[in-house]
């Protein structure tokens, strides 16, 4: 029994496994990472899961999309293999002297490649079973594709090297070549002298080693010979990672060139794994070549990168679409004072009080009509799961109301995602005011919504972003280029059947005429954290926080009219996604959009300001309040809220010492809970200005059903979180909300 477990240890696909612990850290942690994203571990705020075990092609997850996942895995695992014995085939010195070396040592490394795989597998088998709710016929199917996949990738890499490596025979018969005096070659006969002396002097002891066939062999000894024969069957693999690399950076780049054509569109998992083996062969190019070197090589190419792409001509600024950036407008305080003019505000006050006595008129005219409820909808960022649950929630609110929500609603705001699903819903009521047959309270309009935009986002950023886009687009006769942010905007408006594809002067009229209700963007200034708020409509009252009449004059301007501040740059011939892009620009997901002003801004959600756009409705129905009392019966705040008003509380005490290190006065995410704080002084702040007037806060809530974890925040949803978000409404809490909402509306 000793023996065989000496010769179990002894045995190369254990002395493998050991090798890794002890020298391959850099190479381990790409497992660790891979592991860590399929399950959620790193970066389940963001969905990373999904891409690795939901994968889409075309539209869809299917057999085609595993099958490309499991050539990427394929790939990936190769490039593992290949830097593996680059870095230490010298210490298995008896393989050089075995037919097909690179073959025989995949088959002995495949210890940890194996147990992965089949892990893997099942994480898929669980989460389609589980999560998709998929029939096991389909979870088979996927499971057969992965594993096609990767055996469709290894006959092609086994032939190719069947075709370019040599065995030690051939390597013998084979005249030597002359090697060219220069300092390239000086360096490398350098490197071939350290390689054989490491040869002779670090063999690890392997008794036994397994075959192509699955046989048990025993090793032999190479002694007789020499170093710089037995290097050169080990460096052939060396152009081989070097094609493996140059194809990984090929597939990446023509994917990211062909982003228009959906056939190109692989599966964002298997362009991650793509993106990893070219790291992976990289990584261990580096180490080969500096040895402890490394280090101090890598950072400084990091370094060298940084610089590099912080050359104005290299930087890749994302854009808003339909701005014309060949004109910068100066971004100071004189400038925004100057803009922001009184007489500047009391014109937009005006314009904006023409609006709400077209929207009062249409609920009659003489002294005897009843005054109608103003109702200012507010929505929170959520990703894709506020965006489906706050187009459930207006469409069962407006169908229950016969209608009447939209026409009792004078504005919008809020952030993320549910202005997303805000926005959705009010262009389907103005398709139905400009006369197209439409039922605004099909279930197929939240079916459109949730569909998957997670994948092409990160599809594009791992195959065109990481490269500097090429490739550019023109719109109203200006040229952008297209990255992740023109993919977001085209995959959104693709999955709903065109809807937002409109541009910001398109709702001008509209509005005017109060047959939609206002909608204001308000994404954040990173520069300085003032907002900056987006609407058609003239906009300046929106400047200043004043509260109270008597500070007029005395606060800063926090935030900014953007058609003000644009005029000579075509504000309104921008498009309504860019608008709301830049109100869900969450960090590395979505890119920072720049702005044409000098000194350049740059803008990302609304929500690290004002997460549930009450901050918004608030000042608007502060600078409106003499008119709120005087036409109106009241105000309903309708809140549309991804997350419980009160969670339940966190037990410092079970922190660990690393939590308490990284975090120690526990603030993290507690950004939305401090709005909550400082809203609820607002809105009773504005009860109180809108007295004898009643102001009404109603809230529709989406948590979790006690069966299922709250849905993640991501730009993708699986069968079962879009299930349990629509169902939602049936809560008791939102059912009070909703009857409610009947009696105040009649």
């Amino acid at each position: 029994m000793k023996i065989r477990l000496k010769k179990i240890f002894y045995s190369f696909p254990v002395q493998l496994f050991i090798l890794h612990f002890k020298h391959n850290h850099l190479l381990l942690f790409f497992w660790f990472l891979l592991w860590a994203m399929i399950t959620g571990f790193v970066g389940r705020i963001y969905g990373t899961k999904y891409l690795f075990l939901n994968p889409e092609y075309l539209g869809e997850v299917s057999f085609y999309s595993f099958f490309i996942l499991g050539i990427a895995f394929g790939g990936f695992t190769m490039s593992w293999n290949m830097t593996i014995y680059i870095l230490h085939s010298y210490r298995f010195p008896f393989l050089a002297s075995l037919g097909r070396p690179f073959s025989k040592f995949c088959i002995n490394n495949s210890i940890l490649p194996f147990i992965f795989l089949i892990a893997y597998v099942g994480w898929i088998i669980n989460f389609q079973w589980y999560n998709e709710v998929a029939p096991l016929a389909t979870i088979i199917s996927y499971c057969l594709g992965f594993v096609l996949g990767i055996c469709a990738l290894l006959i092609i890499v086994a032939l190719y090297f069947q075709i370019t490596n040599k065995d030690i025979v051939n390597v013998l018969k084979s005249p030597k070549k002359a090697i060219p005096q220069n300092l390239l070659s000086l360096a490398a006969r350098k490197m071939q002298k350290r390689e054989e002396q490491q040869l002779s002097s670090r063999a690890w002891p392997v008794e036994y080693f397994i075959t192509e066939y699955g046989k048990v062999r025993p090793t032999r000894g190479v002694e007789h010979y020499s170093p710089e024969v037995l290097m050169k069957v080990f460096r052939q693999n060396h152009d081989n990672a070097l094609v493996l690399q140059v194809a990984s950076v090929v597939v990446l780049i023509l994917t990211g060139l062909m982003i228009e054509h959906p056939y190109f569109r692989i599966p964002a998992g298997a362009s991650s794994m793509i993106f990893f083996a070219l790291i992976v062969s990289l990584s261990g190019a580096i180490s080969y070549w500096f040895g402890a070197w490394r280090m101090f090589i890598f950072v400084g190419m990091m370094i060298l990168l940084n610089l590099v792409t912080g050359n104005q001509g290299l930087m890749n600024e994302n854009t808003a679409y339909g701005l014309d950036y060949n004109k910068l407008t100066p971004y100071t305080y004189q400038h925004l004072d100057s803009i922001h003019s009184k007489d500047q505000v009391e014109s937009d006050i005006d314009s904006t009080l023409q609006i709400l006595n077209t929207w009062r008129s249409k609920f009659g005219r003489g002294r005897l009509m009843r005054k109608p409820k103003m109702v200012l909808i507010t929505t929170s960022g959520g990703g894709l799961r506020q965006a489906v649950w706050t187009m459930q929630a207006m469409q069962t609110a407006d169908s229950l109301l016969n209608g009447k929500l939209f026409k009792n609603t004078v504005l919008i705001s809020g952030a993320s995602g549910g202005m997303l699903g805000a926005a959705c819903m009010r262009d389907l009521k103005l398709n139905e005011v400009l006369g197209d047959t439409v039922n605004i309270y099909n279930r197929s309009h939240v079916e459109n919504l949730a569909k998957d935009l997670l994948n092409p986002l990160i599809f594009t950023s791992i195959s065109n972003d990481i490269f500097l886009p090429l490739m550019k687009f023109e719109k109203n006769g200006h040229k952008y280029k297209k990255d992740r942010g023109y993919i977001f905007e085209k995959q959104f408006v693709e999955n709903n059947n065109g809807l937002v594809a409109r541009d910001l002067i398109e709702y001008k009229l509209p509005e005017k005429q109060a047959q939609i209700p206002l909608l204001f963007a308000t994404p954040v200034i990173i520069n300085d954290a003032r907002r900056l708020v987006i609407s058609p409509q003239g906009v300046s009252y929106m400047a200043n926080a004043n509260i109270s009449k008597q500070t007029s004059g005395i606060t800063e301007i926090d935030a900014i009219d953007f058609g003000l501040l644009f005029k000579d740059q075509d504000p309104y011939q921008m498009s309504i996604m860019s608008a709301l892009r830049m109100n869900c620009t969450y960090p590395y997901i979505l890119p920072n959009v720049f702005l044409p002003t000098e000194p350049p801004i740059q803008v990302m959600d609304a929500g690290w300001r004002d997460n549930f756009g009450t901050e918004s409705v608030i000042r608007f129905a502060n600078v409106f309040s003499e008119w709120i009392k005087k036409n109106t019966s009241g105000v309903i705040i309708l809140q549309i809220r991804g997350t419980d008003k009160v969670d339940k509380m966190d037990d410092v005490y079970k922190t660990g010492i690393l939590d308490r290190i990284l975090n120690p006065i526990n603030v993290a995410g507690l950004n939305v809970t401090l709005q909550d704080y400082q809203q609820d002084h607002t809105v009773d702040y504005l009860s109180k200005i809108l007295e004898p007037r009643k102001t009404e806060l109603i809230r529709l809530t989406y948590r979790p059903s006690k069966t299922n974890q709250r849905a993640s925040m991501s730009w993708h949803l699986t069968t079962r979180e879009k299930i349990d978000i629509l169902n939602a409404i049936y809560q008791e809490d939102n059912q009070k909300s909703l009857r409610k909402l009947q009696e105040l509306i009649r």
